[in-house]
């Protein structure tokens, strides 16, 4: 075994041995705990990349210090790369002097005190009412316009968004809906979400109507089959015995492109946002909607907020009298 290299950069060695300590490291990765051929070959090229900006400075990665590894991440900075990009390399070198120092090859570890880049989260992406409208204006026509093979998987999809979009729930929760929400009267619904907790969520009178004329298709097509009723609101030939959540999302997608939406823009998670957004828009407290949304915790639902703000910054710049002044006349 290689004897402990020193802690500071005080007494480097002569020799760089960073390469073979590198290897040394992806060897255990990979027989200890068994790390993907992609994940090595992540780590490989970012611990390369850090022992070529080491080796600049005439330092030997091994030896690194704190503030040798804090200039890599501000030259990183400089560089344009971003906080999640920057993150990831951190973690391989904490990952690597860790290593160096269970073994015994450092006594210290540098990465210890340094706090990761700062990430921003991201909005979620949404679309606006109308574009909702246009997409429930579709799915509607083609309820009521099939022909009678296409009726019961027409009436599901129209089921389908218009329940998305009156409560918000998750897709993993509306394709496991029990085929005994069909019994229950009245405009509220109750959904098992994760952890098994329930909640209580109003459906709108569209999506009322359009589950009723989607119960009334599937019982009708039940009582002309043989055999048990299936559990399921919206069953399918799958392992699950339900609809599969990827094979409702490819579907909206197909039903966006039918509404003049860019398909790519819509998933079922859109579908999600956009409920809160417009909720939010229309003056509904955030507790209510976090309620609705079965957050476990309201900074969860915060985040919406940022959406608000971000579009009354747009609506302002847009249309306010002096955002426009200073500028050149088409």
């Amino acid at each position: 075994m290689n004897s402990p290299l020193p802690a500071s950069g005080e007494d480097r060695p002569a020799r760089d041995l960073s390469g073979a300590q590198i290897e040394s490291f992806l060897e255990m990765m990979s027989a200890e705990r068994g790390a993907s051929a992609n994940t090595m070959a992540a780590y490989q090229r970012d611990l390369d990349d850090a022992r070529a900006f080491f080796k600049g400075r005439g330092v030997a990665m091994t030896a690194a210090t704190t503030d040798d590894i804090r200039a890599y991440l501000a030259h990183l900075t400089e560089s344009g790369f971003k906080a999640s990009s920057q993150a990831r390399r951190l973690s391989a070198l904490r990952q690597f002097f860790r290593f160096l120092y269970a073994e015994g090859l450092r006594g210290d570890d540098p990465t210890g005190i340094i706090d990761g880049p700062k990430r921003l989260r991201p909005l979620p992406k949404t679309i606006t009412v109308e574009d909702v409208t246009r997409l429930m204006e579709m799915a509607a026509q083609e309820a009521s316009s099939a022909p009678p093979e296409d009726r019961l998987a027409r009436l599901r999809m129209h089921a389908l968004v218009e329940m998305l979009y009156a409560t918000g729930m998750r897709v993993s929760e509306l394709v496991t809906l029990p085929a005994s929400v069909l019994a229950r009267s009245g405009r509220m619904l109750v959904i098992k979400g994760k952890g098994n907790k329930e909640r209580l969520v109003p459906l709108s009178r569209t999506a009322a109507e359009a589950m009723s004329a989607y119960g009334e298709a599937l019982g009708r097509e039940a009582a002309q089959r043989d055999g048990a009723e299936s559990p399921w609101l919206f069953p399918a030939e799958s392992k699950a015995g339900h609809l599969p959540r990827q094979v409702f999302a490819r579907d909206l997608k197909h039903l966006a492109g039918k509404a003049g939406l860019k398909a790519s823009t819509l998933s079922p998670h859109v579908m999600r946002h956009a409920f809160a957004s417009h909720l939010l828009a229309n003056g509904a407290d955030l507790r209510v909607v976090q309620e609705l949304l079965g957050h476990a915790d309201i900074s969860t639902t915060q985040i919406y907020t940022h959406v608000l703000e971000e579009r009354l910054h747009q609506l302002v710049q847009t249309h306010h009298p002096l955002a426009k002044q200073g500028k050149k006349p088409e």
